[in-house]
């Protein structure tokens, strides 16, 4: 498995953690990173994405809840709501990923992770934020 995928990977798995009990980010990531330690360059990646994503969690929401109208952050699984700020903020601001790149790996976690339709909903959102982007 690709150096990067492993890192979203392990990212999805701290925000996760991040999200459902709370526990702090530092401490998250270094469980994780010695659980399963990565290459530097995948080791900064993931740290790039978690440590991103919780410094503009409030504007990453903001994103998906403009466009998943129907479902209010809160109600939306735990997964597929990390998933969507992993690839949000990917997409809107950290431009080293092209925007076909992150939606196909957002899709991929979902799959990996999420239940039967969270492939179908992160595809989905994601595919109105490219749209609107203009991507």
């Amino acid at each position: 498995m690709k150096i990067r995928r492993q890192a979203r990977i392990l990212a999805l798995q701290a925000l996760f953690e991040i999200d459902s009990v709370g526990h702090p980010v530092d401490s998250v990531l270094a469980q994780r990173l010695e659980e399963k330690p990565l290459p530097v360059d995948g080791e900064t990646f993931a740290r790039q994405l978690v440590l991103g994503v919780m410094q503009h969690r409030l504007e990453v929401d903001e994103v998906i809840s403009d466009i998943a109208t129907e479902w209010p952050l809160e109600q939306m699984a735990i997964v597929d709501r990390n998933v969507l700020r992993i690839a949000v903020y990917e997409i809107t601001l950290d431009d080293q990923t092209p925007v076909k790149v992150a939606i196909n790996e957002a899709v991929e976690l979902a799959k990996l992770f999420g239940s039967d339709s969270s492939r179908r909903f992160v595809n989905g959102v994601l595919g109105t934020l490219a749209t609107r982007r203009g991507s």
